[in-house]
């Protein structure tokens, strides 16, 4: 008997899946994005003196586990003082033996020690990669043993905006897309802070597409992961955004189905999805009414703006802004903020009972073998009976850490019949050490890039969507077609064109890019018959680059950027072009410019800079090489060197009075030897000749080896910069 390759795909996918839910755990809310393991032999107790401990390693964290391959695999933090570091750490699942860790510097953020390594991990059960993304915006793809596959860094490329509060976005895996949520500052039309879905090949880290279905963000610090879910035969990415609303994409290509506006702030918790029902909640104000926090079931079956005619119940009054819901067998489990455990009909939203776990809920629960596993803020795991109409507890153990509880913010993550979770306090393994431990293996893939859609194509995609690159090298692209149902089909008679770039392009989709004295921007067209894609291009100069802005009109700013658009723009002064920060009355403050690409290394930055003064303030004011950051501070009258500004890992001080309204002239240059990094700086004024000594020097153990050359400034008052020179650097 023949089978179609739909029908063989979709088995094949089926299988894969079955084969996933019996074992590991890849994504923080386990196989099916629900919160839910089909083990059915766990244990209901445990205790810290050796019951049913497997066994616990030396780790500190605050994201889920995820268990792939008979490993497990977290994301942390480590270190003290200047060796302070964002981690990931493999362990063997049987005996809890660390096999690898990664360690990585967090920079050009404001993100604290204590909220390091916050966004989950995520495994390709096709693969065996791991995805991990830091709190300063690395991005990095780690084949099982630890090697670095691919890495990006999202800020200096993408315009990845964080916050001191440091919510960071998991990514998620789809056939062969790994995505990820952010909200960005980037460049062109891109610029407007938006909460945009970016989609990268998962082998390569090429960026596939991204897609802004939301406004604009009422928080620059919100996580809510999204799901992929099917309905009605269309493969959907729903997940929360920034804009208080929830919103559905095709998968595959990123464009937009539907949304429903659901807070007056933005979300943070992932929805859940049975059948055609999606799960939202938040505990923000409510758009329609003066009330916080509510559990909302929508119909994901329609199309467009859904708010008014998709709700089918609601559940208001109470806040559950951080832990995100589970389903199973007609039943809702949502953890309110106060840590109170509601249990909710599925199909009518009424109330089966609650149960008060502690003060604080911020993990997930997890439904498996009839129980719900549940941790709360202040160090306690719980392991509960759910029944009818109430809950039972069957075992409780409180986690200390020296004279007080230890912080859990993890959810539980079930695989191979144990139960795994991380604390501030260590990494634990709860199960029958005398059950069997067995990894099965993983059955062969199929490619999900075949052609099954059904003609006409009603989108094509070009690929790379984004990216950047520099005078004498190449650039390939290449074209992905989709019925309207978001399937692949195979493309065919297509054409390419350049818009507002230099170079050539070949019917191949081969890129030529012409010699540039300075960045520009354009795109990279593709058609085949009505559709049309676009690849947005960053075209960059090799070493020296100069700017001195005269060519630009008081407004304007250069384009391609990042960062830049609404914070900085040029304007005439005493006869000359410069580049102005205005004076921030109220909201942020604190801004990076980057205008080179993300890997840059061996260069010396100048810029000639000035400060005002409002009032008693002045500004902080520098440039950036390597990621680190030369500033003066106006409030404290000296000259700084740092990296990471809320911990200041790596920084130095001296003191250097500097007057408000007078040019200076800034000089940054760092060199990378033996595995240490010599940061040197000169600052000078203006009208002076340059000095033959560093005004300020200082070494690093743990060098950032790269980044882009930019800008810095916090405006309690205006600040100018003008005649930005990058050159190349020897020692």
């Amino acid at each position: 008997m023949r089978i179609s390759r739909l029908t063989f795909l979709v088995l094949t996918i089926t299988l894969q899946s079955l084969w996933v839910f019996a074992s590991d755990w890849p994504g923080w809310r386990g196989p099916n994005q629900n919160g839910v393991s089909l083990a059915t032999q766990l244990i209901s107790d445990w205790s810290l003196d050796g019951k049913n401990l497997i066994w616990r390693a030396d780790f500190t964290g605050r994201s889920t586990p995820v268990i792939l391959n008979g490993r497990v695999y977290v994301i942390g933090r480590v270190g003290e003082k200047i060796n302070k570091q964002e981690r990931v750490v493999c362990f063997d699942a049987r005996t809890g033996q660390m096999l690898w860790e990664h360690r990585f510097n967090v920079y050009l953020t404001t993100v604290p020690f204590p909220r390091v390594g916050w966004a989950n991990l995520v495994g390709d059960p096709e693969t065996g990669n791991i995805y991990a993304h830091g709190v300063g915006g690395a991005f990095i793809c780690f084949d099982r043993d630890g090697r670095v596959l691919w890495q990006l860094s999202l800020a200096e490329q993408f315009g990845r905006m964080s916050g001191y509060g440091g919510r960071t976005h998991t990514p998620v895996i789809d056939e062969n897309l790994v995505i990820l949520g952010l909200i960005t500052s980037g460049w062109g039309s891109y610029a407007p802070p938006r909460h945009r879905y970016h989609a990268f090949d998962k082998r390569t880290g090429t960026l596939v597409w991204i897609s802004t279905p939301g406004g604009r963000p009422y928080d620059l610090n919100t996580y809510s992961t999204p799901v992929v879910a099917t309905i009605n035969g269309q493969r959907l990415l729903i997940g929360g955004n920034a804009d208080g609303g929830v919103y559905a994409m095709k998968v595959r290509t990123g464009e937009k189905v539907w949304g429903f506006k659901l807070s007056k702030r933005g979300l943070n918790t992932s929805v859940v999805v049975d059948d055609y029902k999606v799960y939202a909640t938040h505990s923000e104000e409510n758009l329609d009414e003066a009330t916080m926090g509510r559990v909302v079931c929508i119909n994901g079956q329609g199309s467009g703006d859904i708010t008014e005619t998709h709700e089918l119940w609601r559940y208001n009054l109470f806040r559950t802004g951080f832990a995100s819901p589970a389903i199973h067998d007609g039943r809702l489990y949502v953890i309110d903020n106060s840590a109170n455990l509601h249990c909710l009909d599925a199909e009518s939203g009424e109330v089966c009972w609650e149960y008060n776990l502690g003060t604080v809920g911020k993990g997930s629960p997890v439904w498996a073998a009839g129980r719900l596993y549940v941790t709360e803020l202040n160090g306690t795991f719980h392991i509960l009976q759910p029944q009818e109409d109430k809950c039972v507890s069957l075992n409780q153990v409180t986690i200390e850490l020296g004279n007080r509880t230890a912080e859990i913010f993890s959810s539980p993550a079930i695989a191979y019949g144990r139960i795994f979770f991380a604390s501030e306090e260590g990494l634990y393994c709860l199960g029958d050490e005398n059950a069997p431990f067995s990894v099965p293996t993983l059955p062969s893939t199929t490619s999900f890039s075949s052609a099954v859609g059904e003609p006409p194509a009603t989108h094509i995609q070009i690929v790379p969507a984004e990216i950047e690159i520099q005078s004498r090298s190449t650039a390939q692209f290449r074209v992905r077609a989709y019925d309207s149902r978001g399937r692949f089909l195979n493309p065919d008679d297509l054409q390419f064109s350049l818009q507002g770039l230099s170079g050539r392009i070949d019917t191949s989709g081969s890129y030529t890019p012409g010699s540039v004295i300075r960045a520009e921007t354009g795109s990279v067209v593709a058609r085949m018959g009505d559709q049309e894609s676009s690849a947005r291009v960053r075209l960059l100069p090799a070493l020296p680059w100069r700017e001195g802005f005269e060519s630009f009109d008081d407004g304007e700013f250069p384009v391609p950027w990042i960062g830049v658009a609404g914070k900085f723009s040029v304007k005439s002064k005493d006869g000359n072009k410069v580049l102005s920060k205005p004076f921030v009355r109220r909201g942020i403050q604190r801004s990076y410019v980057y205008f080179g690409p993300s890997d840059l290394r061996d260069y010396t930055v100048q810029v000639d800079i000035m400060g005002t003064k409002v009032r008693r303030r002045i500004p902080d004011m520098g440039v950036i090489a390597n990621r680190y950051i030369m500033a003066l501070s106006g409030g404290r009258q000296e000259l700084n060197i740092h990296s990471w500004a809320s911990e200041l890992r790596m920084a130095k001080s001296v003191a250097f009075p500097w007057e408000p309204d007078v040019w200076y002239t800034m000089k940054l240059q760092v060199n990378i030897g033996n595995g240490t990094g010599l940061i040197r700086g000169k600052v000078w004024p203006r009208s002076a000749p340059e000095p033959k000594t560093w005004s300020i020097e200082v070494e690093d153990p743990l060098p950032n080896s790269m980044g882009t050359p930019g800008l810095y400034g916090r405006s309690y008052a205006e600040i100018f910069y003008d005649n930005i020179h990058v050159i190349e650097s020897t020692p």
